[in-house]
């Protein structure tokens, strides 16, 4: 899936204040490395980091991945994920977490997202 193009669109709070956002492309690798640290990870990620398989998942994250996957399968765009630094200092995923894990769980190496443009420098080490 990885070598594959994918569709964007942006992210509909983004639309609502454009110039507190940029749009920018992440390593997933190393969001993942980081959002691990978050308390909302255990839904997605096995202790070890690895994406949970769709049948792991609990059912309210199920339907939401094979929503992505539909997506995926027809080329229609998806929407950016928001990406923002939360109290540990670690990466969160604020919006979208089913389209940014779905593409992990498809290896796809890098993937676009919104960040605050105030916090661009935070992200130094993500970007690819």
């Amino acid at each position: 899936m990885c070598e594959m193009s994918i569709k964007y669109k942006d992210n509909e709070a983004v639309k609502d204040s454009p110039n507190k956002y940029e749009t920018v492309t992440v390593s997933a690798a190393n969001v993942i490395k980081s959002w691990k640290a978050s308390l909302f990870s255990y839904e997605w990620l096995l202790p070890d980091g690895r994406i949970k398989d769709l049948k792991e998942l609990p059912q309210s994250e199920q339907a939401k991945r094979e929503e992505i996957e539909t997506l995926l399968k027809r080329n229609s765009p998806l929407e950016r994920p928001i990406l923002g630094i939360g109290l540990l200092e670690n990466i969160e995923i604020g919006a979208n977490k089913e389209v940014f894990l779905t593409l992990c769980a498809h290896n796809v190496p890098h993937i676009e997202v919104h960040i605050p443009k105030n916090h661009k420098e935070d992200f130094t080490d993500f970007i690819a």
